[in-house]
């Protein structure tokens, strides 16, 4: 015969069990009404309140253009903003085969596995057991083996009056649900990563294009000057400039080349792929980054950003799963009752095994309140843990407001900067084509269209940084408000705190 661990089956019955067992159901009716008040606890303290989110954001006019968004339509992909086939495909492959992705489902397997778990502990806990020995002495005439063979089942169930296990299964629902929300936030993060990363190699491609065509220019310039020098209309001073611009274009083009490299292997490995084996619909050439750059982003309200976020909701399933580890501390002082039973047999012979069952049933009371000490520590250890908690979730959600309204600011600073770059790079490529014009016509000399060159590339190239920044503050934006969230995954149900 087994029994539960806790509490061990009663012998067989005897005239003075007998008498205990009539007495034990009035025992326990009045065990509820001596106990509660030896149990009782203090109430909750009251933690410190949480903010509350303003009624809009400081500068949404500022980052949010005219017109409908892309991305409100489809706010679980926000990258559609873009109208970009390629960035859809490259974030579509990250997204099915990264391996941060696979490590976090497989902690959301044993979450769900621990919270089985947790509820399985209300149901009876079956157990069993088969035995066989030979025996035989080792002196004496007679040395004959003696054969026995026994067997055993038992079952034990604790019985949830207080609701601790009710409570407890409710905690590890709560983390289960928090660890959906840590895999969302993997993704989230994960393709925030890849559109900044995809744009960064497009400006990579960009910033070539410019410079393999600066590189045309100043081969062209060297050509006209060298022409210029033979006829003795410039000199050696002249024809040297011209050298080093072309030189340093060849330089820069070089520099340019190994950082797309590095870049084209940082996306791969951001695919779960080599770092050579980078498709070719993820690296984008077509089109200039202005143009994305004018994706339109509409915020919505700042009480969206606690919906959307997972970060924020894993933080409050986890002060939810810290508040009812409260109340399971507490109850875990109030009287327990299991109740067990067993069935065992033995003999002789294997053929009769069965032929003499003894039947147990038992009820076990254990009485944890009488230990003072931990009655009063663990209360208050929780109570602290559960405050502590609070004060993580608040700074959390104040700092998401901070970042949306940061990204949201960098935005508008940005998309204002990205426009009067481009009238800089009019008016660079305007003053380069007049200074060349005086330059053929002997006017001025050729270090003047040289520098007038120079201005240029760096305007051109500032350009594409501008826009680069813009598109990355944009990604930047859309992660704070954790649009890549919403409605990805499946609602899990969310026990409430009891």
């Amino acid at each position: 015969m087994t029994g539960a661990e806790s509490a061990p089956p009663a012998p067989l019955p005897t005239a003075t069990t007998s008498t205990t067992a009539r007495r034990l159901p009035a025992l326990i009716a009045l065990l509820p009404a001596l106990l509660l008040a030896a149990c009782a606890q203090a109430p909750l303290k009251s933690p410190a309140p949480l903010p509350e989110p303003p009624a809009r954001w400081t500068y949404a006019d500022a980052a949010a253009q005219d017109g409908p968004p892309a991305s409100r339509a489809t706010p679980a992909q926000w990258w559609a903003a873009y109208a970009d086939p390629d960035l859809q495909q490259t974030l579509a492959q990250a997204l099915a085969a990264h391996g941060d992705l696979a490590s976090a489902a497989l902690k959301i397997r044993n979450a769900e596995l621990r919270a089985e778990a947790a509820g399985a502990a209300a149901l009876p806990t079956l157990s069993g057991s088969m035995g066989a020995n030979a025996s035989r002495p080792l002196s004496g005439a007679a040395q004959r083996t003696t054969r026995g063979f026994s067997t055993s089942w038992g079952v034990s169930w604790e019985l949830d009056l207080w609701g601790r296990l009710r409570t407890q299964a409710d905690m590890a629902a709560f983390e289960r649900d928090a660890t959906w929300q840590d895999r969302r936030a993997v993704a989230a993060t994960l393709a925030a990563n890849v559109v900044r990363q995809y744009w960064q190699l497009a400006a990579l491609n960009q910033r070539l294009t410019v410079a393999e065509q600066s590189l045309v220019h100043a081969r062209r310039t060297l050509a006209l000057t060298q022409a210029q020098y033979e006829a003795g209309a410039v000199s050696g001073l002249d024809l040297a400039q011209a050298r080093q611009a072309t030189q340093s274009q060849e330089l820069t083009l070089l520099s340019l080349t190994q950082q797309r490299t590095e870049a084209r292997h940082a996306l791969a490995l951001l695919l779960d792929l080599p770092p050579a084996d980078l498709p070719a619909h993820a690296e984008r050439r077509a089109l200039p980054l202005g143009a994305a750059a004018r994706a339109r982003i509409v915020p919505g309200l700042p009480a969206e950003v606690l919906a959307c976020r997972p970060d924020l909701r894993a933080a409050e399933l986890r002060l939810r799963g810290a508040l009812a580890n409260v109340d399971a501390v507490r109850l875990s002082f109030y009287p327990g009752i299991s109740l067990t039973g067993g069935l065992g047999t033995g003999s002789a012979a294997l053929v009769s095994l069965l032929s003499n069952p003894v039947a147990t049933l038992g009820v076990g009371l254990s009485l944890p309140f009488l230990n003072a000490g931990e009655m009063r520590r663990n209360p208050q250890i929780a109570q602290n843990d559960y405050e502590q908690v609070v004060i993580g979730f608040r700074q959390s959600l104040l700092r998401a407001l901070g970042e949306v309204e940061n990204q949201l600011s960098s935005v508008a600073t940005l998309r204002e900067g990205a426009a009067r770059q481009a009238d800089l790079v009019a008016q660079a490529r305007r003053i380069d084509e007049l200074t060349e014009v005086r330059f053929r016509a002997g006017a001025i000399a050729l270090r003047q269209w040289l520098d007038a060159q120079e201005s240029r590339r760096q305007a051109e190239q500032a350009q594409v940084d501008a826009e680069l920044n813009l598109l990355q503050a944009q990604a930047n934006l859309y992660q704070a408000l954790g649009t890549s969230a919403c409605g990805t995954e499946k609602a899990q149900d969310t026990p409430q705190p009891r």
